[in-house]
């Protein structure tokens, strides 16, 4: 039996198939498309469920039961002492309050270690190779929570929208504004920071909203973030819910305006992608969870 396994969501966009090779486990995410219980990685391949966005299907996020997570970490548990539980952030689900409940049973104490450090989408994957990482480095489950919970705020991310409509279906938005924008071809680039979501600019046109995510992305690398960006701890970020020839221009688009840094272009999760809609690009970054410590 190993010592210490991380574990996440689908949330964090990491696929059956990528798990495995990174040697983690992920919790399959129920979301519903046409009223049907679906099941990321399991019901649909990303394509088949890329074409039901795009085609308008009626869709929604839910939670896994108690009894669900219990034996998801049951099993983990079979192959580790000790798990580190990395989900969606407190700020978005309830599922990473129900796990930190979950947690405190006698039956899990010193074995399921629950992190809540705000993280979705590629912030969230990036948060579990960190913790494979630490893992590697020597650090002990409790040690690598608070790493990785002490590096909260040090993320950001900005998502362009391309469809008003799944925002006007979450609530973010009225029905009238979600009219008016279609007619005056608004896309709004949304924020996601410390756990919150907010509407950070509205954009005429998707290639003027693509120019304010980049901006703003230099902006915090020379603000917020320099003193990392400096020291070289600053993990550039991006995802998308658009089609593969979009998705790759945006990459190509991201690594231009951002010479000599990596990045990785991650697909939206299918439960994220529920609320951002089809077409959905995004930027962002992640501090090495070291940093926060220095």
């Amino acid at each position: 039996m190993k010592p210490i396994g991380v574990v996440t969501d689908s949330h964090s966009g990491i696929s059956p198939e990528e798990a495995e090779q990174l040697g983690v486990k992920v919790l399959p995410m129920p979301f519903y498309v046409d009223n049907r219980c679906c099941y990321e990685g399991v019901t649909f391949t990303r394509e088949e469920f890329l074409e039901k966005l795009k085609n308008g299907a009626k869709v929604s996020t839910s939670q896994p039961s108690p009894l669900e997570v219990m034996k998801f970490w049951d099993e983990a548990l079979m192959e580790f002492e000790q798990i580190i539980y990395i989900p969606i952030s407190s700020g978005l689900s309830g599922s990473c309050s129900t796990a930190s409940m979950l947690a405190s049973d006698e039956k899990y104490e010193n074995k399921v270690f629950v992190v809540d450090n705000g993280r979705v989408s590629a912030p969230l994957r990036r948060s579990v190779l960190d913790a494979l990482e630490l893992i590697e480095k020597g650090y002990v489950a409790p040690w690598i929570k608070k790493m990785l919970e002490s590096s909260r705020s040090d993320m950001v991310i900005y998502v362009g929208v391309e469809t008003l409509e799944n925002l006007k279906r979450g609530g973010r938005i009225s029905a009238a504004s979600a009219a008016l924008g279609t007619v005056l071809n608004i896309k709004p680039v949304l924020k996601f920071d410390v756990s919150t979501l907010d509407v950070y600019q509205k954009c005429r046109g998707f290639n003027k909203a693509r120019k304010v995510m980049i901006e703003a992305m230099k902006n915090d690398l020379n603000t917020k973030f320099e003193k990392w960006y400096k020291a070289g701890k600053v993990n550039l970020l991006a995802a998308s819910s658009a089609s593969p020839e979009v998705t790759k221009e945006w990459e190509a688009q991201i690594r231009e305006e951002f010479p000599g840094m990596d990045v990785r272009c991650d697909d939206l999760s299918m439960g994220v992608a529920c609320h951002i809609g089809y077409g959905g690009l995004g930027i962002g970054c992640s501090c090495c969870p070291d940093a926060a410590l220095d």
